[in-house]
Parts: structure tokens; C-alpha cells; sequence
């Protein structure tokens, strides 16, 4: 089987976004076809300022949600990846094989930097150099697929350059891994700003669906949402964004077609109306099941304990053989 890994940060609480956009897809379709490790990626969120007891408060609340979705700790391993010392040990042979150049050409770095100094905060130099742990996070696994958005594709791109250059150098260690792009059920933008993507580290949540939000904190979102100008009911991305992604999460819920959907509908309002029941039907049960697992702790923890005990054991060998291959001695 085919090796993939994927993670998610816990930067904010998960939305949406997430769900259609990734989850979902790990849970009904990439757990069945590949070995597959899913992660959150909780040292990811300490490139920026943030609160300690907010990280493990959402790392916990991420890592339950990933479970009530339906990821199966019996098909694939789910962990936390600061509980896995193989993924700090690799980031710093990896900051030692990529380039400052390298580094300084991401575009989330340049984005990121930016924000942060516009605001006047310092720039962490984590910020600079985490694409390097993210590189550390797919080849110590030996992964050969990397299900990503098209944001993330740069750093995949990194990671293989690192694989090859480290392997022309020092042996063959690392397995080059590829970027693979999966069609989504819907790129679901901002119920605010449907020309911006719904993202879960948004200042402004009012366009935002949390998978937390109650049913009727959803209807009010979906509800008041931003429509277009004219009164056709059209998919139309272009020229009726806020349109176009009503009848995308509309479509994404009830497994229909959006264009097809758009001639059902006269109004914006009865639009919305569905969307709405159909986005608070599609994360009833995501919910339910947070709830359950939130009332038992302790079998989230021991899943997320075995996750890392598997990973560990995947690791291990791996980034051991890098260290022996750079010229480290081996620990007696």
C-alpha cells in the first residue's frame, strides 16, 4: 500500500472549510486506499504569538473532532506530532540541507512575515524555517503521497527538492513523496466574503461555520449570508461569488450538482433556507460524536498514544539512517 500523510494545525477551531475541503476525504476515501497517518501538526502553531493553554486546548479539540469525523485508529494512525520525537530530530537536518534563499521564497512566509510586522510584532525565526519541519513530517514516514490544497504546493515542492538533494549527498534515505491535488466536494469561501476562503484563524467569524457551532448559530450564518446584486439564481463564481457558494455548500452536503441546483430556486432566501438545514444535517452527527468522545478523555488519549507509538516505530528507522548517513555518531 501506498504510504500518505496528511496534517492539520491548531490554530483556531476546525471550520467547514476543513471538513469539506480535507477531512472528509481522508475519512471516506484515503484511510480505505493507503497506509495513512494523520496528524495535528501542533508545533506548526508556534511559528506565531500565541496562547499555551489555547494550543493543547485546540490540539485536544482537533485531534477529537478528526475521530468524531471518522477517522479509524483501526485503519490509519491519527497522533499528535510533538509526541513523536522524530519529527524535531529530521527538522534539523533539514535546515541543514535546504537554503536561506529557500526558505525566504514561500509565499506564506513572505505573507506572514509581512502581517506580523505590519502589526508590529516581531517575526519568529520558526516562521522562517518551518517549512523545513514540514518537510521533516512527510519523509520521516517515507510517504509517497501528500494530499494537499494548491496553497501547499510550494511546500511540497521543497520537501522533494530536499528528499533528492539529501539523497544525491549522503545515500539513498529519504522516499521522494509527490503532491497530490483530490477533487473536493467544495472550496467553500467565507460566508462574509465568498472571494476569500473560509478559513478557521479568521479575525471576523461571522462568515465563518465552526464544526461546533450549534444548529442554530449555523442557520443565523448561513442565513445572513452575502448574496449578489441581481436576483438570478445562478452558478456563477465570477460574476455571483456569494451565489456560487451557497449552491456549492448546498451541493457538497446533499451530494447534487450545483448548476443543476440553481434552477430549483427563484429567491436568495429559500436558497439559503436549504443550504442552511442541509449544512446543519451534514455536521449533526460530527457533533454528536465530538460530544461523546469529549465526555471520555481518556479513550482520546489512548488512541492518540498508540498513534504515536506507531508512528514512532515508522520513524524511527528512518530518521535514524539519516543521522548515521550525514556523519553523526550513533547513540550507544
Amino acid at each position: 500500500m501506498k504510504r500518505i500523510f496528511s496534517g492539520i494545525k491548531p490554530t483556531g477551531h476546525l471550520t467547514l472549510g476543513n471538513y469539506l475541503g480535507a477531512v472528509r476525504r481522508w475519512v471516506e476515501v484515503d484511510q480505505h486506499r493507503a497506509d495513512a497517518l494523520f496528524s495535528v501538526v501542533d508545533l506548526h502553531a508556534l511559528t506565531v504569538e500565541h496562547d499555551p493553554a489555547r494550543v493543547r486546548r485546540l490540539s485536544r479539540q482537533a485531534a477529537t473532532l478528526l475521530l468524531a469525523a471518522g477517522l479509524d485508529p483501526e485503519r490509519c494512525t491519527v497522533f499528535v506530532q510533538s509526541h513523536v520525537d522524530e519529527h524535531a530530530r529530521l527538522s534539523y537536518l533539514m535546515e541543514c540541507v535546504a537554503t536561506d534563499g529557500e526558505m525566504r521564497r514561500m509565499i506564506q512566509y513572505r505573507e506572514k512575515s509581512g502581517r506580523a510586522q505590519a502589526s508590529g510584532q516581531s517575526v519568529r525565526l520558526s516562521l522562517l524555517t518551518y517549512p523545513a519541519l514540514m518537510a521533516a513530517d512527510i519523509l520521516a514516514y517515507g510517504t509517497d503521497e501528500v494530499p494537499v490544497g494548491e496553497d501547499q504546493t510550494q511546500h511540497v515542492e521543497l520537501t522533494r527538492d530536499l528528499a533528492v538533494r539529501f539523497n544525491q549527498r549522503y545515500g539513498h534515505v529519504f522516499t521522494v513523496p509527490k503532491a497530490t491535488h483530490p477533487e473536493v466536494a467544495a472550496r467553500v469561501m467565507d460566508l462574509r466574503d465568498p472571494t476569500s476562503k473560509m478559513g478557521k484563524s479568521h479575525e471576523n467569524g461571522a462568515g465563518i461555520v465552526y464544526l461546533l457551532d450549534d444548529a442554530d448559530a449555523v442557520r443565523r450564518k448561513v442565513m445572513r449570508a452575502v448574496t449578489d446584486s441581481g436576483r438570478e439564481v445562478v452558478h456563477d463564481r465570477a460574476a455571483s461569488p456569494g451565489v456560487a457558494n451557497l449552491l456549492d455548500l448546498l451541493a457538497a452536503a446533499t451530494g447534487g450538482d450545483p448548476a443543476a441546483l440553481a434552477g430549483g430556486y427563484a429567491s436568495y432566501g429559500a436558497l439559503k433556507k436549504d443550504t442552511a438545514e442541509a449544512v446543519v444535517e451534514l455536521l449533526r452527527p460530527v457533533r454528536e460524536r465530538h460530544a461523546e468522545l469529549a465526555a471520555d478523555p481518556g479513550h482520546v488519549d489512548e488512541v492518540l498514544r498508540l498513534g504515536a507509538e506507531r508512528a514512532r516505530g515508522m520513524a524511527r528507522p528512518v530518521v535514524d539512517r539519516a543521522y548515521r548517513a550525514v556523519g553523526l555518531m550513533p547513540a550507544l
